[in-house]
């Protein structure tokens, strides 16, 4: 298939039923080796990078302007790490590098390995009213059902959630970097009424992040959302220089 195709041919929407984002921090140097040259790491308080892990239930991924008859249904499972991208214009953009995708459905896997740079991946992924899990990848994430306020995790660094907010995710923008051609794919998300709210995590395990082997991760905030549309602009590619 022509590559072009990988870089987000065409404009994409879908609906957010459900959304938790769990985010973790780790010393800036730890996490420096996964991000490619193009692109910088997010820092916060000159020490701290963060990796997220995003948990999606999607509802009709179509071309935007297609009905949503033709649309996808699936879960997502993305990690990402917060970045930010110089333009050749002077601007620096905040965003995502994408490590890796999963998915539950093989449709899915076969389109986005198809249409984007996120190297899906295709796993069981069993829901339930607490959390979720997956018996293939070993993944499993159980949230503290709680009705007063939610603490923030222990030993984040963050003071409090409105400091937090800041590396909730998603971001506007979204990058890949084809090293070979030297080219950054810039992808711009698009939405309305985002807002998260915290939530408290009882337990977490994330098999790949753990094969990472990242020295002094720790769980640094988790927020949730609910109903929301949401797209992506066609991809802009611009040539990096250094």
């Amino acid at each position: 298939m022509p590559s072009f195709l990988k870089n987000h041919p065409f404009a994409v929407q879908a609906f957010f039923k459900r959304s938790w984002v769990l985010t973790f921090a780790a010393p800036r140097k730890e996490l420096a080796g996964l991000v490619p040259e193009c692109l910088e790491l997010d820092i916060f308080k000159n020490h701290w990078a963060f990796l997220a892990v995003a948990l999606v239930q999607t509802s009709g991924l179509r071309p935007k302007g297609f009905p949503k008859v033709l649309g996808t249904d699936f879960f997502l499972i993305g990690y990402r790490l917060f970045v930010t991208y110089a333009t050749r214009s002077g601007k620096r953009l905040r965003g995502l590098y994408i490590l890796r995708s999963q998915t539950d459905k093989k449709r899915m896997t076969f389109l986005g390995n198809l249409f984007t740079h996120y190297h899906y991946t295709t796993t069981d992924i069993e829901q339930y009213g607490g959390g979720l899990r997956s018996h293939r990848s070993g993944l499993t994430v159980e949230i503290l059902q709680s009705t007063g306020e939610v603490p923030l995790p222990q030993g984040s660094p963050f003071a409090d959630w409105k400091e937090a907010r800041r590396f909730a995710g998603p971001l506007p923008f979204t990058f890949t970097y084809n090293a070979h051609n030297r080219e950054v794919l810039i992808i711009e998300g698009v939405r309305e009424n985002w807002k998260p709210a915290p939530i408290g995590i009882k337990a977490c395990q994330f098999p790949y992040i753990e094969d990472l082997n990242i020295r002094g991760l720790q769980l640094a905030n988790a927020f949730s959302i609910e109903n929301i549309p949401y797209e992506w602009k066609k991809g802009r590619v611009e040539l990096w220089r250094q």
